[in-house]
């Protein structure tokens, strides 16, 4: 709704600021949504069910209930429902619509724009209809910048993790006859245990002993090949204290003892 003008917004006389009655209840209807519905809860505690999913709500809570969209709603009789909703429609369909359901941070700012709006039609005002549309408007926006913020932030996140993790990956390399762990690797990613081990496996698409192994054995080949270091040289150099175990692990990873590469 980010590019709708706001004259394709058609105003309904449906919209209130209302605190619920102690047997409020919004019954299911036997028809769908006819039209969208942009529905705020100031305060209070109740259960919103749309299209069969429930939503705990208290003060924040938003929807944007459209077309075709199955709604229900009750509240707790000791803590009632105070709420404001808004009907409209739109003349064309538009590119990008808010989510259904969005705990608004920056409640001061949308609250202001909900009082706004229902105070333009309690007495006759002048230009009601077009601030109404222009309120209207702005609500959209908040909604719609509140999801992009979040991916953008979900968006940094991840560009953030994909670098530590390749970081983490190139610190081994570097350094491959560092005795690394799990633990140490993880905190020098500042993340828990488990969350590193399953990014680092999502990213580099082998698990972090695993990489530590092929890269131990990868330098050796070089340092065998290369360096004219003994296999005791290039073992030791690799953080193996067992001889054996080393030249198991070798021979398991390329086919070939470390005597043979040398």
């Amino acid at each position: 709704m980010l590019y709708i003008n706001p004259d394709q917004f058609i105003l309904k006389p449906a919209f209130a600021t209302i605190h619920c009655e102690t047997n409020w209840k919004w019954r299911k209807r036997d028809k769908p949504m006819p039209n969208y519905d942009l529905f705020y809860v100031w305060s209070g505690e109740g259960t919103v069910v749309l299209n069969g999913k429930p939503y705990n709500v208290e003060k924040g809570h938003c929807f944007l209930f459209k077309p075709g969209d199955f709604t229900s709603a009750t509240h707790n009789p000791q803590n009632p429902l105070i709420l404001t909703y808004i009907h409209f429609d739109i003349t064309e369909t538009p590119r990008r619509v808010p989510p259904a359901h969005r705990i608004i941070e920056n409640t001061i700012i949308f609250e202001s724009l909900l009082t706004q709006y229902v105070r333009l039609f309690l007495v006759k005002t002048f230009g009601a209809e077009i601030e109404a549309k222009l309120i209207l408007k702005q609500l959209m926006i908040h909604l719609l910048r509140e999801e992009l913020e979040k991916e953008e932030q979900i968006n940094d996140m991840s560009n953030r993790l994909l670098e530590t993790i390749r970081e983490i990956a190139n610190f081994i390399q570097q350094h491959p006859g560092e005795p690394h762990t799990i633990e140490s690797l993880a905190t020098r990613a500042n993340l828990s245990q488990r969350y590193f081990s399953e990014k680092f496996k999502q990213i580099i698409g082998q698990t972090v002993k695993s990489y530590i192994l092929h890269t131990r054995i990868k330098r050796a080949e070089h340092l065998l090949h290369f360096t004219g270091m003994t296999v005791t040289e290039t073992a030791y150099a690799l953080g193996y204290n067992d001889l054996h175990f080393f030249s198991r692990q070798f021979k398991k990873y390329t086919g070939k003892n470390p005597s043979e590469v040398r």
